[in-house]
């Protein structure tokens, strides 16, 4: 019976094994410079010294460690500074991936791997986090960059192999630091790479080879690593990936504490798996654990989250303890009635120091106020010094945020164009709206900086820079989402209850809900709008279709592309006679001067982001809803949700300059000019959101 077989079957491999079989290291040995396997033709290993250069470094390979999961593991180091890190490497192998498969692939790579809390926290929750994803555009590999050399550490496989099987204490301390992981994985927020945030990951693909083991004396400490979301990337077709869900991670936990107690996967006894069902297949071991992991497993009453499968694991009696704590305790009368006296009083103190807080928790913030934020920054344009005299010149998108941000009159009827050469008369900062033929790819701002054809450029599309180029934010832009804000009773804001999931807006933007009354509104036909702006349009596919080509494809084919004012004319009529339900997104500052569309609340399933809070003193700082009167214009933007990253569709506006020195500094001076106290507020006015004081 063969339980291992190689995913690459387009690959005659005499060992079963092309990603590391030993025909594989003797071509790499006997011919340098070799780029396939002389049995089977499969890629073979990267070269010692071989660079691989990526956005955020250039690392050279040291040797190669072994392989895990998709990939091959190399110890390497950071050049530069000679910092050891390890890079895994991916391959999309001709045989397997057509090319627009592996473009696919590539594009995907790069936008899921890697994932750090939304909130910008540095949490340990043992979680491998990495440090940098690269897509080799001319060949067919991809690299996972780490930090340090925690990726190198043994898998729990080889564990097994080399140490036996694990005692029951040892399982326990196994699945109570891989449950707080998973617990921490399916629960928090998310940023990924491209921008998005993601509501909690299911890790998809736990097994004994996904986790790593770190030793230390006595004690170890298990690391989760390769999740589902970037290793099934380099599952050749026609593979199909199921969705990774949270309840699987725990069967799959189950198994592998099954297999670290029986202390290897094969029954010598069937030449099959060992089977958990079968109950003379069972090591020796505590009933309670095992009651438990046929929970785990699913054999029994499954645990509903990773939370209550640790909740119930730290109930659970020590194997010492068992006897102890199963045995009847008696207490003299007299102590049961102290006990109890005890208890009372507690509860009772507990109880009234609750109800103290909750009738003066109010007052508390005006009696005892939080120390205000120092402001630090540079006061004005003129304070900012060693701004350098002459002409230069930057570039934007053409219609974009920038260009429409220029011509506003933040202060005394000037135009913002006007301000930033103030008092500089030797300073003069020549605008070049541009427009990007392949914005998909690049932005055509970054790229004359890049050919030093201008001095720097105002963007927000700052995902893929090469590093010769510097970016510095200078505000927060976003996209707003919006339909009719009709009077009529049945209104789409007041049916859809003043938001819309992420998830059912990208149906309804690739064409899987076409009436509004599949997601409770009125029975009339969806019209899909998207603005002329190619960077918020860019940025909508990126952060609401996952830059998805299928999406993304479906997309510009359903959606009518209108300047955002005639679509914000044209939305109330279609409703209010009945034709149509237009839904529309733009950019924040055109969400503003205008009261026919009503901006949704975006809900990731943990409670809606409303991107706009109301300025009436009896309501102030409260997010909008459908009835409030949005031609008054008492709104703002919630600028806390932007810069804490709750509201989804938020992205930094950034000035991008050359690292070069030998350049003029003029882009790093002009951002130093938008970052004082002075120009913040100048951009506030105008309808983006300022960054926060701590990012000053």
């Amino acid at each position: 019976m063969q339980l291992f077989e190689t995913s690459y079957k387009a690959y005659r491999c005499s060992r079963n094994m092309p990603l590391n079989c030993d025909v594989l290291v003797q071509t790499a040995q006997q011919i340098p410079g070799a780029k396939f396997c002389q049995e089977c033709g499969f890629p073979t290993l990267l070269a010692e010294k071989s660079e691989i250069r990526g956005t955020r470094g250039t690392y050279r390979i040291v040797k190669f460690v072994g392989t895990r999961g998709m990939g091959r593991l190399y110890q390497a180091i950071q050049a530069g500074d000679n910092q050891p890190c390890v890079v895994k490497e991916y391959l999309l192998p001709s045989r397997c991936f057509n090319k627009a498969e592996t473009r696919q692939r590539k594009d995907a790579f790069k936008r899921v791997a890697g994932l750090l809390p939304a909130d910008g926290k540095n949490q340990d929750f043992r979680l491998v986090s990495p440090w940098e994803a690269i897509a080799d555009e001319q060949g067919e590999r991809c690299y996972l960059v780490t930090k340090g050399a925690l990726e190198a550490s043994p898998t729990l496989a080889r564990h097994l192999a080399e140490s036996g099987p694990m005692n029951a204490a040892q399982v326990r301390s196994v699945l109570n630091q891989v449950l707080q992981s998973l617990q921490f994985l399916h629960s928090q927020k998310f940023r990924l790479p491209s921008g998005q945030v993601q509501p909690g990951l299911a890790h998809g693909h736990l097994t004994l080879d996904s986790l790593l083991i770190s030793r230390g004396g006595a004690q170890f400490f298990v690391y989760v690593c390769d999740l589902a979301l970037w290793e099934q990337l380099f599952d050749p077709p026609p593979a199909v990936a199921d969705e990774p869900l949270p309840e699987h991670d725990l069967i799959a936990l189950g198994y592998v504490a099954y297999f670290l107690l029986t202390g290897q996967l094969v029954n010598p006894a069937t030449g099959g798996y060992f089977d958990p069902r079968d109950p003379q297949q069972w090591p020796a071991v505590e009933p309670r654990l095992q009651e438990y992991l046929y929970r785990l497993m699913g054999l029994d009453v499954p645990f509903e989250t990773a939370e209550a499968a640790r909740a119930a694991l730290l109930k659970l009696p020590g194997e010492e303890q068992f006897a102890a704590v199963s045995a009847p305790v008696e207490y003299d009368k007299k102590d049961k009635a102290n006990l109890t006296l005890f208890a009372l009083l507690a509860f009772a103190l507990l109880a009234m120091i609750a109800g103290l807080l909750f009738i003066f928790w109010p007052q508390l913030e005006r009696w005892f106020p939080k120390p205000p934020q120092i402001d630090t920054r540079v006061a004005s344009f003129a304070e900012v010094s060693g701004v350098p005299e002459g002409t230069f010149s930057y570039a934007a998108e053409r219609d974009g945020t920038w260009s429409y941000l220029l011509q506003g009159k933040p202060a005394d009827d000037q135009r913002l164009v006007d301000l930033l050469t103030e008092p500089r008369a030797r300073v003069e900062m020549r605008f070049a709206p541009v427009v990007s033929p392949k914005i998909d790819t690049e932005s055509e701002a970054v790229r004359l900086v890049q050919l030093i054809r201008t001095d720097f450029a105002i963007t927000s599309l700052t995902e893929d820079l090469s590093d010769e180029l510097e970016s510095k934010p200078i505000a927060i832009d976003g996209l707003v989402v919006y339909v009719a804000f009709s009077k009529k009773p049945r209104n789409l804001p007041n049916a859809l209850g003043g938001k819309i999931s992420l998830e059912n807006l990208q149906k309804l933007y690739t064409g899987k809900v076409r009436n509004w009354k599949d997601l409770g509104g009125p029975d009339l036909p969806v019209r899909l709008f998207a603005p002329t702006e190619p960077e918020a349009v860019r940025m909508f596919e990126r952060l609401v279709l996952g830059n998805d080509p299928q999406r993304v494809a479906t997309f510009r084919s359903l959606a009518t592309v209108l300047p955002t004012k005639e679509t914000q004319r044209l939305v109330l009529p279609e409703f209010d006679n009945n034709r149509s339900g237009i839904i529309a997104f733009s950019t924040l500052v055109k969400a503003f001067d205008q009261c026919s569309g009503y901006p949704l609340a975006l809900d990731q399933g943990k409670g809606e982001i409303q991107p706009l809070v109301q300025t009436d003193p009896r309501f102030d700082g409260r997010p909008i809803h459908p009835n409030v009167n949005l031609c008054a214009k008492a709104f703002r933007l919630d600028a806390g949700a932007f810069t804490q990253r709750r509201y989804p569709l938020g992205f930094p506006l950034a000035v991008v300059y050359p690292r070069d020195n030998s350049r003029p500094t003029s882009g790093l001076k002009f951002a130093e000019l938008l970052t004082t106290r002075q120009g913040q507020q100048y951009l506030e006015k105008l309808g983006v959101v300022p960054l926060p004081l701590s990012n000053k």
